[in-house]
């Protein structure tokens, strides 16, 4: 593992592999968008990421064991991102995250319901979630990024982003 080992600590150890500031955004974008191919998660950030400072993270990411990489089927020159084990045991860390921040910080409602709904689910959501993202991801990660092998969880967490997300772009009556 590629990580420096200022000591055993495990919270120090695991902010050496997710602290910096584009890490844990690039896999909330795999696990929360299904951004599985490199342009989408560079064109899709909401955050701006710069195309060099994704290729850095995701090799990181790869090398880690987070992700793992493969030929798209569909285009010779497209790879296809997915998460591993390790990533997809995040989810309740994204869940704490999430809640933490939607109690403390400005969110916005539109970016801030998928946190809510995983926070109301509690960890028999956030199992149900790594279930199904062990199956678009592990199990079959071809079919999981190209809409063949779906997750139930996820499809609900992404109508509530967009039924938000019309309701606050909807002119005022």
């Amino acid at each position: 593992m590629d990580i420096e080992l200022r000591s055993g600590c495990p919270i120090n150890l695991t902010m050496e592999v997710l602290g910096d500031r584009w890490s844990l955004i690039i896999i909330r974008d795999i696990m929360f968008g299904n951004r599985r191919h490199f342009r989408d998660l560079l064109t899709h950030s909401e955050e701006g990421i710069a195309s060099n400072i994704l290729a850095a993270r995701l090799k990181r990411l790869l090398s880690l064991g987070f992700i793992s990489r493969r030929d798209d089927p569909s285009h010779s020159q497209k790879a296809i991102y997915s998460l591993e084990e390790p990533a997809i045991q995040l989810v309740p860390v994204f869940a704490m995250i999430g809640a933490w921040g939607r109690r403390h910080l400005p969110v916005s409602e539109e970016l801030s319901i998928r946190a809510q709904l995983l926070e109301e689910g509690g960890p028999p959501l956030w199992d149900d979630f790594m279930e199904d993202l062990r199956q678009i991801h592990i199990v079959d990660p071809i079919g999981g990024a190209n809409g063949t092998r779906t997750s139930a969880v996820l499809a609900k967490l992404t109508a509530a982003f967009l039924e938000v997300r019309e309701k606050s772009s909807a002119p005022a009556s």
